[in-house]
């Protein structure tokens, strides 16, 4: 017994020697991984996932769900955030799509800070966090070989979010007939698919849900890519044009034209083959912005973009008439 009484108390020792050494390693940050860290929305608010199993046709990923600097990548479990109106809620919903070239997903410029304005003005706010990596962008060769192909994993999940909204209009106290859209960069390309593929069926049904129409009432592709065909050229990418019919929903595009990253003509192709299908559309071009603004501070002219949107809303109706001073 006293060899064991003496084993045992060799093995505790050892033991407390490894957990001490460990704690001095994590503290040094030298030999303990830590598991990537997965975006989450602030404190109030509940990410859930859009699909009730796997999300269908899954692309294959180079790793892990990672967020970092206000972004994410390597997103293979889609999900959806609501942000609540604040103040008299107008009855409008709207989707948020960010960008980040169908690479990763930038979710503080081009979603949570799109979030707080809309909820401001008393509009719900969906955050979608879409599947990426996802085509045109190719992770295995870091290259976009078919840069005007349908970004099909996203579209399903923007599809079914825009179904999910639908379902839930009356616990949210939305109108289920003012569910709107707003996207950037690789997500205004995404607004544009959303906007003319409704009538397509991407996914297999998985339930209910998925008998609600995913067509936006309005849509709002800010500094939108992938649509143009070449530089200096109206050409509408044919995945898009193929597609626009009258029932494209009414919508308002805005793009620089020193944006060298997505060009003028992507928004200007879009709007030439809304309007040749008689959809309503408005579109703002300024000579200055470049390109990832967002609501970011700027003395430029387009600075004022959101107040542009805003009167646009009223406009069509979503927001009701405008009070007159």
């Amino acid at each position: 017994m006293s060899k064991l009484r003496r084993h045992a108390a060799k093995v505790s020792r050892l033991a407390t020697l490894a957990g001490c050494l460990l704690l001095a390693v994590a503290g040094y940050g030298i030999a303990v991984r830590a598991e990537p860290a997965i975006w989450r929305p602030s404190p109030g608010h509940t990410q859930v996932p859009i699909w009730p199993g796997a999300a269908p046709d899954p692309p294959p990923m180079p790793g892990p769900e990672t967020a970092k600097q206000g972004g994410v990548t390597n997103v293979s479990r889609p999900t959806m955030t609501l942000y609540a109106p604040k103040g008299a809620n107008t009855g409008a919903a709207v989707v948020v799509l960010p960008g980040g070239g169908f690479q990763g997903l930038a979710m503080d410029l081009e979603g949570t800070e799109i979030c707080d304005w809309l909820t401001s003005r008393g509009v719900a706010c969906v955050l979608l966090k879409y599947r990426v990596p996802s085509i045109p962008y190719v992770w295995q060769c870091n290259c976009r070989p078919h840069n005007h192909a349908l970004s099909t994993p996203s579209l399903q999940d923007a599809q079914r979010t825009l179904r999910l909204v639908r379902a839930h209009a009356a616990e949210w106290r939305v109108d289920p007939h003012k569910i709107g859209v707003i996207g950037f960069s690789a997500g205004g390309f995404l607004v544009a698919e959303v906007s003319t593929y409704f009538d397509a069926r991407l996914y297999a049904p998985v339930d209910a849900v998925d008998r609600l129409s995913s067509r936006p009432d309005f849509a709002i592709a800010v500094y939108p890519g992938h649509l143009a065909m070449a530089d200096n050229s109206a050409a509408l990418n044919p995945v898009i044009a193929s597609h626009i019919t009258p029932r494209t929903p009414p919508t308002f595009l805005l793009q620089n034209e020193d944006d060298h990253v997505d060009r003028v003509e992507d928004a200007l192709s879009y709007y030439m083959g809304l309007k040749k299908a008689g959809v309503p559309v408005e579109l703002h071009a300024y000579a200055q912005g470049g390109h990832a603004f967002g609501l970011r501070p700027t003395r430029l002219p387009v600075g004022g973009w959101p107040a542009l949107v805003e009167q646009w809303l009223h406009t069509i109706g979503v927001l009701g008439a405008q009070r007159r001073h």
